[in-house]
């Protein structure tokens, strides 16, 4: 179903990626993050749909369409590694720091900081182009929020 859209995203030279395409892709990742302990909650489901109805100004039910289709799209993407790098090269540095925010948010929704989330996190904020730093302050405001 996303065959084509993983091989332009994972194309030596990737083209900038439509804004419908880049909205796929984070929501890919948010997913991909969620997964990462083995248990994909519905505090994580519906943190998801919350940050892209808030991001994309989508209704409920569209937040939830969105996260259903990137659920399948992350299940078919390729390793972390390539999937991330594609999203780096197609994504802006100002909109990767607010993906880093997205993405503790998510791995905060259920209350629980597993060593596997944490331990992808780590690893996506540094394909994503982020370092540690910006990566821990992220996750403090995300914290100052209440968001855990």
């Amino acid at each position: 179903m996303f065959a084509d859209f993983l091989k332009r995203l994972t194309a030596p030279q990737p083209d900038p990626l439509t804004e419908g395409d880049a909205r796929l892709a984070l929501t890919a990742l948010l997913v991909r993050v969620a997964r990462a302990d083995g248990a994909y909650d519905p505090e994580e489901q519906d943190r998801i749909d919350r940050i892209t109805a808030a991001r994309y100004a989508l209704s409920p039910f569209e937040a939830t369409a969105l996260r259903k289709e990137a659920e399948t799209l992350e299940s078919e993407a390729p390793d972390t590694v390539r999937f991330t790098r594609a999203i780096k090269d197609a994504v802006a540095y100002e909109d990767r720091i607010a993906v880093i925010e997205s993405l503790w948010q998510v791995v905060l929704a259920d209350g629980v900081r597993e060593a596997e989330e944490d331990a992808l996190l780590r690893l996506v904020s540094g394909f994503l182009g982020i370092n540690d730093r910006d990566s821990a302050l992220a996750r403090q405001r995300v914290q100052g929020q209440g968001q855990e």
